[in-house]
């Protein structure tokens, strides 16, 4: 087994000790937003975790009203802009907390007096001294370099935030559901996992695809294949692929398609029919029984009863 592999299969632990032990800071996080009468998120990220920050984005507008918007970082750190952040609720994401133009982001934030948090495995990191609020991964150490149990401890930790905030009971129970229900799947699907994944070993290119809160998975998957086997993918939103990247899809293309019941369910299936038509070579990753049952080539997740949770399954 390798390190990554290793550490994938370490994911259901670590979500449940991010639940426990950030608890009390989510909930004088979430106090503190409200008496502040925070307007909108800002995430200050890069690679991963601006993926990990990008779910956020859809979960804070979805359940929490709060529009949210990804830091252009060079805007302060090159060009000297002055943003207003004041009524913003501020997230520095980074797995080692050491991200300089994200510092940089949270500095000028609380400067301004927003609400500012880091998100990092490291309670001692410059990111994490410089929050009001330090959230927390509890993934030890990320010895396979390519961040995996960090990414979705990322994302979790975030949608604890989004829960507590709403009082969401949804996306509560569905939350709660995810350690556990990933803990009994993943010894499944690393027993089937060599069915597909010998069809793509020779594949040098290809597209990962998403829409809604699968779009950042779709993105980090994307980039795994760049960083550990050299695969020259582009993630993509379903939405965006329609307007010129379907063009360079050909018979046998490599794709990978994320499929979760929600309300951008049918759009993914629609873009699945398209890529049949065009002969492409589609791995699909649905919760769908029905679904992954007719496909020649799928992974099959649980379904936690909400897209928002089901993600976590795609994800790792």
């Amino acid at each position: 087994m390798t390190l990554m592999e290793k550490e994938i299969n370490e994911q259901s632990h670590i979500l449940d000790t991010v639940h426990e032990a950030n608890t009390p800071t989510i909930q004088k996080l979430v106090a503190k937003m409200k008496e502040k009468k925070c307007r909108y998120a800002y995430f200050a990220a890069r690679g991963t975790s601006d993926h990990a920050s990008i779910y956020a984005q859809y979960l804070f507008g979805t359940y929490a009203g709060l529009p949210s918007g990804l830091a252009c970082c060079s805007i302060l750190t090159a060009y000297e802009g002055n943003l207003d952040l004041s009524d913003a609720v501020v997230f520095g994401v980074s797995q080692s907390g050491k991200a300089a133009d994200a510092l940089a982001v949270m500095e000028h934030a609380k400067k301004q007096g927003a609400v500012v948090v880091s998100v990092t495995n490291y309670a001692d990191s410059p990111m994490a001294k410089v929050a009001d609020f330090s959230l927390l991964c509890n993934a030890g150490e990320e010895k396979s370099v390519a961040a995996t149990k960090t990414f979705t401890a990322q994302m979790y930790v975030m949608a604890l935030v989004v829960a507590e905030y709403t009082q969401n009971s949804t996306l509560q129970n569905a939350l709660q559901q995810v350690p556990e229900a990933l803990g009994h799947w993943l010894p499944a699907l690393n027993q089937s996992i060599d069915s597909f994944v010998s069809r793509y070993r020779y594949s040098n290119d290809g597209f990962s695809l998403g829409r809604g809160v699968n779009y950042p998975v779709a993105l980090e998957a994307a980039l795994k294949l760049q960083e550990t086997n050299y695969v020259r993918m582009k993630g993509a939103a379903v939405s965006d692929f329609y307007h010129g990247p379907l063009a360079q899809v050909e018979p046998g293309t490599f794709v990978i398609l994320f499929a979760s019941h929600g309300p951008v369910y049918k759009d993914a299936v629609a873009m699945l029919s398209k890529l049949d038509e065009l002969g492409a070579e589609t791995l699909v990753v649905t919760d769908d029984k029905d679904l992954a049952a007719s496909r020649q080539l799928s992974v099959r997740t649980p379904d936690v009863g909400t897209d928002a949770a089901s993600v976590y399954f795609n994800a790792v």
